[in-house]
């Protein structure tokens, strides 16, 4: 008897796990042995298979990656080809049909639009002016800060050239100033800040988001500019071993205050963002561009479920989620296929 009260007593307590289980989520672990739809929570639609292929922004390479590895749990038969190179890659090769979506980390131009350009906002990031953290005046410039002026001294007008001229100061060390040299949405929406376009940054030209990053870390005079997802460790959440994030003086009034001290982790800096604390530009919604509304079943679905499912896994990957009143107007924008602006 004794016995059968134990197994009794097992039996319920088996019982009352099974039904807990069904009212919390799945843990991690749970979630990866999950059947892909369950792994997801996303449910899969009869029919989605194929090719998808994409290019462009490096703002945007790491978040679709991560994006194609979740939306690839509920549709494995779908393989999804994705190639950084810059945004104005992304616009090129999606208008010229090479690519199904072009990842374009800008504002779209008229003259794309024209050209039959079609664009969907997916997601949110910045971008961050960038100095080697070896950088001998780098306790005055995290205090202090730098205002729009001074950044339009530096990358326009090219007046200001020495770091006593950025911080009021007699030092005579030079800055060296560095900008990208592929067209990307990165230095676009940097020359934006200044109420300018790509092509009237001056300073020393570097391919890539992760080339910048290189160039700085390597210049202790050296100041540069990076997508948030180039100036931080996405492992520890804190600025890349050898450079810092430049805090912008947004107010100017010659100090970083609480409410613009927002670099000293990812986290801080997105929820800034989030919040409309950061300048935009710097920040700014990035896009998804296709030659005309996207009419193959398994593209629209790869959109559809980036703007539903896929934004629970923005905030992990350092993103930015488009707020809900902004995935609304994409998913109209989706559903009625617009064109143009």
């Amino acid at each position: 008897m004794k016995a059968l009260r134990t197994i009794a007593v097992l039996a319920v307590c088996a019982l009352l796990v099974v039904v807990a289980s069904c009212g919390r989520e799945q843990s991690p672990k749970e979630a990866s042995t999950a059947r892909p739809e369950q792994a997801s929570g996303y449910a899969a639609k009869p029919g989605i298979e194929g090719t998808i292929s994409l290019s462009g922004a490096w703002a945007l390479y790491p978040m679709v990656v991560k994006w194609a590895e979740e939306f690839q749990k509920v549709y494995p038969q779908v393989k999804i080809d994705i190639s950084a190179g810059g945004a104005g890659k992304g616009m090129a090769d999606a208008l010229a049909g090479v690519v199904d979506i072009g990842m374009v980390s800008r504002e779209i131009y008229p003259a794309e639009l024209e050209k039959g350009a079609w664009w969907i906002a997916v997601t949110k990031d910045a971008v961050v002016p960038t100095v080697n953290e070896a950088n001998p005046f780098l306790a005055d410039l995290m205090a202090k800060g730098v205002k729009r002026e001074t950044f339009i001294g530096l990358w326009i007008d090219e007046t200001i050239t020495t770091w006593g001229q950025v911080l009021g100061t007699a030092a005579k060390e030079p800055v060296h100033v560095y900008t990208r040299s592929d067209a990307c949405g990165a230095a676009d929406t940097w020359a934006a800040f200044m109420g300018k376009r790509q092509e009237d940054l001056t300073g020393v030209g570097v391919y890539g988001d992760p080339g910048l990053t290189e160039a700085i870390k390597k210049d202790d005079l050296g100041v540069g500019y990076n997508n948030i997802g180039y100036a931080y460790d996405s492992k520890t959440l804190t600025p890349l071993a050898g450079i810092r994030p430049l805090p912008i003086d947004v107010n100017g009034n010659g100090q970083v205050d609480p409410e613009e001290n927002n670099y000293a982790t990812r986290d801080q800096i997105v929820k800034a963002i989030a919040e409309g604390r950061y300048p935009s530009p710097p920040a700014r919604d990035l896009n998804f561009v296709c030659k005309g509304a996207p009419a193959r079943p398994v593209v629209k679905e790869f959109i559809t479920w980036i703007l539903t499912r896929g934004q629970a896994f923005v905030p992990e990957a350092g993103y930015i989620n488009l707020p809900e009143s902004r995935i609304a107007e994409m998913m109209g924008r989706l559903g009625g296929q617009e064109t143009g602006n």
